[in-house]
This record gives C-alpha cells, structure tokens and sequence, in this order.
C-alpha cells in the first residue's frame, strides 16, 4: 500500500535558492509544455505525448541554458504532471489545464528517484541541491517512490516521500 511521509526541511540559503530555482524551473516547463502542445494541437489537430515533450526538453536546455542546473528528472516529472491534467481534462471531464502561476500561494516540484534519507543524522538528500537538514520524527520502510518538495505561503519547506510498503490494504 502507498502511504505517504511529510517532513519538514530547513534549507541553507543557498539551498534555498537552489530549490527555490526548481520550482520556477518546473513551473516554466510546465507553462512551456502547455502552449507547445495547444500550439501542436492547433496547427496538426494531433495531440503530443509527454515523451515528445520530455525529447523536446533536451533543445530547450540549449536555449535556455539556466534550464541545465536543474534536476532533469523533475522537469520530465513535470510534464508527466502536464499529460496527467490532459487526461483528467478529457476523461473525468474536470477543467481544461491552466498555467501556473507564481503568485500560487503552494509551490512544489517532484523528485522521482535518487534521493537519499539519512536518519541518523536527520538529512535528505536531492540532487543538485545537496543534504538538507530535515526532522525525520518518523521512520518508514519500503521501497521509496517520489519524494515531493513544496513550499508553503507561510515560507516553510516541506518533503513528502511516497512509499510502498508492500502491504496490501485488502485483509482476509
């Protein structure tokens, strides 16, 4: 069974930054991925998939070459996020996607794999960012899905990790 753990971290000011530069990263993809797909859509009447977007990533980074200090997974995450709308959009009938704005009062991006949990000296590692003290007050097992970092409108930084424990939520 998926059950998810949310910690809260305390980043240094450069890690801060750092952070604070992949969530207006992964918001930019997410923005661009939406007006490159209206805009695909428009002009062949075929829709693109995330894996033609995440191809389309690499020729971004060239142009915008502040795009390179960014975890590479979480900008792929993010247009996971972008085709999961499209599909909410035209299966359960929810609301055409928008694009997101800076002025959210929650910011967050996603971190699928290569994080590490040290909870012996209560730190987290992400890539590109580094260890960051976090207060690990509970321990998990199973095997580590995505870990989510968000932001909060009072300035607070936050870590969900998704884990599977193996267990199943159907008893006998």
């Amino acid at each position: 069974m998926l059950r998810a753990y949310r910690y809260r971290m305390y980043p240094t000011k450069n890690q801060e930054e750092m952070v604070n530069k992949h969530f207006g990263a992964c918001r930019y993809v997410y923005n661009w991925g939406l007006e490159y797909k209206i805009r695909t859509y428009k002009e062949t009447g075929k829709s693109i998939s995330h894996f033609a977007l995440n191809k389309e990533i690499t020729l971004l980074k060239q142009n915008e070459v502040w795009l390179k200090e960014i975890n590479n997974q979480s900008l792929q995450g993010t247009t996971l996020n972008l085709n999961n709308a499209f599909t909410k959009f035209y299966r359960e009938k929810k609301g055409f996607p928008h694009f997101k704005s800076k002025k959210n009062r929650v910011q967050s991006f996603n971190v699928p794999q290569n994080y590490k949990v040290d909870f012996n000296n209560n730190k987290i590692y992400l890539p590109k960012i580094g260890w960051v003290k976090t207060k690990l007050h509970r321990q998990f097992k199973g095997k580590k899905q995505t870990a989510t970092i968000s932001l909060t409108n009072t300035g607070k930084y936050y870590i969900s990790i998704l884990i599977d424990d193996k267990k199943s939520f159907l008893r006998k």
